[in-house]
């Protein structure tokens, strides 16, 4: 019996023309913490609702296979997948896609990191296309939402190049007495700015029938 047999999520594959994303599996977990190690952001500020890179190079690894396997209670009431983001089969960076009673919100969430090395290339805004289309074309959501620190201009900019539109500001404080402003953005299935490339998927099939989702 092959791992996808077991789990249906772990045969999901997407492919845009220059990135490959699939499920985080155990495999997958030396090379992405290799790529959290070479560096997300400036120390100075934290892009992030939970700091999870502040943690030394011993912890932080660790701390990232911890928070994989935690993702892994997925049932069609609540669920999340983490995608690891391959470029020339190079492991670059995470993009995940979550959703809370979807049969009848039909929204998802979305977040992401890349290694600094793979910024600034437009990387970010494809491999968020990429999980946009899945989500609006495969399983049939309405609605994407998304949020980063007001501060944190790529990542905004990649949501206005998408279409999204902003969706109320709330306080946080990833460090301590550190609040930060977050900004919260809605994107409408109508409204999606779609790449001009198409998305292929492998293994959706499975992996619908897992997450209790008919497809559209």
């Amino acid at each position: 019996m092959e791992l996808a047999e077991l789990w249906p999520v772990f045969g999901l594959e997407l492919r845009t023309p220059r990135l490959l994303l699939r499920p985080v599996q155990d495999r997958d977990l030396p090379a992405l913490a290799r790529a959290a190690l070479d560096g997300i952001h400036d120390p100075g500020r934290m892009p992030f609702g939970f700091p999870w890179t502040d943690a030394s190079p011993d912890e932080l690894p660790r701390n990232l296979a911890m928070h994989q396997w935690s993702l892994r209670q997925v049932s069609p009431r609540s669920w999340t997948i983490q995608f690891a983001v391959i470029l020339d089969g190079e492991m670059i960076g995470a993009q995940d896609l979550a959703a809370f009673n979807f049969a009848d919100r039909r929204t998802v969430n979305s977040g992401s990191w890349l290694t600094r090395s793979a910024q600034g290339k437009g990387v970010g805004t494809e491999m968020r296309a990429a999980l946009l289309l899945f989500a609006f074309d495969t399983l049939g959501a309405e609605w994407a939402e998304s949020s980063a620190a007001a501060w944190n201009t790529p990542s905004l900019t990649v949501s206005s190049k998408l279409g999204y539109e902003p969706n109320g500001v709330t306080l946080t404080s990833p460090r301590p007495g550190q609040p930060v402003d977050e900004q919260r953005v809605r994107l409408s299935r109508g409204a999606f700015k779609r790449p001009a490339w198409e998305l292929r998927t492998t293994g959706e099939q499975a992996a619908l029938a897992q997450l209790g989702i008919t497809a559209p």
